[in-house]
């Protein structure tokens, strides 16, 4: 029996820093991290900032009575990252199932990083007191399975303990990088030519990957005045990318500063730069509510 495999991705929340709600940020949205995909049959969420209110509001329409089960990705415990859990109306219904995995925060637990921002003090509810099925993992292996979906970690640049994921699906490869400092020289000058052993490492990470979803929080100026903050530049970002033959690039994380207008500056200036490099790659600034379908992949299954 043939059986069609697709992947859906579909972006929740693409801001860094801080949510920027308002009417020059209608286009690109912004709420903060969240990017939600369905493959294989798993139900994956990427990040829990603001993000993530308006997805459990979806997921909750769309399932009504019937049990979520899903696995949330944190790959750090930096505000913009966590701050939506609270408000994550699935975590409220004792008929599902959250599985929340991530890496240990710089100074205390993924749990308890988790709970202190619920404490009485911040929130009238506390973690411990959501009815749905929470089982928070504090993950310590790089490679390691969601059902049928394959998952690699990298350790990113950025301040504290902060990782990017890698989903491998029967219809392709996703890489979600949403903090990332590519590594530069003192000047804050990106190499011509990628030499260092961890720009080596992150070419490896995602290589070939259908998807790249990654930090490009600011153009080349205003990068100069950021170096060491963890975040990307466009042109660096680009640059990779093309040398890592990824196939659809993402430009993420964005700037809270950056309205729609120079969102789209900065998508136009990195679409330049592929082209000037000689590649296809398709580049666009990642969007609120936007889907990518990956093609369906064909495979055989037997059913005795």
């Amino acid at each position: 029996m043939q059986t069609n495999h697709s992947c859906r991705i579909k972006f929740w929340g693409v801001r860094g820093s801080v949510p920027t709600p308002g009417p020059s940020t209608v286009i690109y949205g912004g709420n903060t991290s969240c990017v939600e995909v369905r493959a294989d049959g798993e139900l994956i969420v990427l990040d829990a900032g603001s993000g993530i209110r308006p997805l459990g509001l979806s997921l909750a329409e769309e399932f009504g009575d019937k049990p979520i089960n899903l696995t949330l990705l944190i790959t750090h415990t930096h505000w913009d990252h966590i701050q939506g859990f609270p408000f994550f109306r699935p975590a409220y219904e004792a008929k599902n199932k959250l599985r929340i995995l991530g890496y240990e925060g710089a100074q205390a637990s993924l749990a308890s990083t988790l709970a202190g921002q619920m404490e009485s003090t911040y929130f009238p509810i506390a973690l411990g007191e959501m009815p749905s099925n929470i089982v928070i993992q504090e993950l310590r292996e790089f490679d390691f399975p969601i059902g049928q979906v394959r998952v690699q970690a990298w350790a990113s640049n950025h301040p504290g303990v902060a990782v990017g994921y890698k989903l491998f699906t029967s219809a392709g490869s996703i890489v979600y990088l949403p903090d990332n400092e590519p590594f530069t020289n003192k000047a804050g000058v990106f190499p011509a030519h990628v030499t260092d052993s961890e720009n080596v490492e992150l070419l490896s990470f995602i290589q070939d990957c259908d998807v790249l979803i990654i930090d490009s929080q600011y153009d080349r100026a205003e990068y100069a005045c950021h170096v060491g903050w963890g975040h990307g530049c466009v042109d660096d970002v680009v640059r990779l990318a093309v040398r890592a033959n990824v196939k659809q690039l993402f430009l993420f994380h964005h700037d809270p500063d950056h309205d729609d207008v120079r969102i789209s500056e900065i998508a136009k200036h990195g679409q330049k730069i592929a082209r000037e490099q000689g590649s296809t790659m398709s580049v666009e600034a990642a969007r609120e509510m936007s889907e990518i379908v990956l093609p369906s992949a064909i495979t055989n299954e037997s059913h005795g």
